[in-house]
């Protein structure tokens, strides 16, 4: 799940579709340079003390537990963390037993949307696509809310991510459209993320800093 890459030649630029969208090759290759940079320095500034990632995390964790009331009937979509994101794995565990689905995005191929499996504490996980852990049974439903983790995010509640775009190319998809919560450690916010047609907002942003942005 990296970065966006300078891909293919002049030629290929000049008919260059972003999962169907037309964009000029000029402006495509400059936001993907910019957000490269952007995304090398965020993920540099979240490499947290012990101590001070522990105190975030249990900050944000006291936010999303305000924020969202998992309950029976309720799929929620959480995340396995990588790269020094936010490790949510207590709160899933707690939305599981408040009766709440968990389930978590899974990359079945480089150009498709995310498929969401159930997980449930102590589940067999295997190594997914991008050797992220996953759950290893295919039991795959559809989420009424999505939590996804920042790199960073914009003023308008653009998400930058790692870099694949497969929330964005997943959540395009869906109908009706599941309520989208980006959450990440304070200091990711940026005043843009310069969008393009395939990127998609996020209804709320919550930081570990206690900041929760809406729509």
């Amino acid at each position: 799940m990296d970065d966006e890459a300078d891909r293919g030649s002049e030629v290929c630029f000049a008919h260059l579709l972003v999962d169907g969208h037309p964009v000029d090759p000029d402006t495509a290759r400059d936001v993907a340079r910019f957000r490269r940079a952007e995304r090398a320095r965020l993920i540099a500034a979240r490499a947290l003390s012990p101590l001070a990632r522990e105190r975030a995390t249990i900050a944000l964790v006291a936010e999303l537990e305000r924020v969202v009331a998992p309950r029976p009937g309720k799929t929620v979509a959480a995340y396995w963390p990588i790269r020094g994101e936010p490790d949510l794995r207590p709160w899933m565990a707690m939305a599981h037993e408040a009766g709440a689905r968990v389930v978590l995005p899974v990359v079945i191929d480089e150009n498709a949307p995310l498929e969401f499996r159930v997980w449930t504490p102590g589940c067999r996980m295997s190594r997914g696509l991008w050797n992220i852990l996953v759950p290893a049974e295919v039991e795959v439903c559809t989420p009424d809310i999505v939590i996804a983790p920042l790199v960073g995010a914009d003023e308008a509640l653009y998400r930058l991510g790692n870099g694949g775009g497969y929330y964005d190319r997943t959540l395009a998809r869906i109908d009706p459209r599941p309520r989208c919560i980006g959450v990440g450690f304070a200091g990711c916010m940026m005043s843009t993320i310069f969008p393009m047609p395939l990127d998609v907002p996020m209804d709320e942003i919550l930081l570990s800093d206690g900041t929760q942005m809406t729509r």
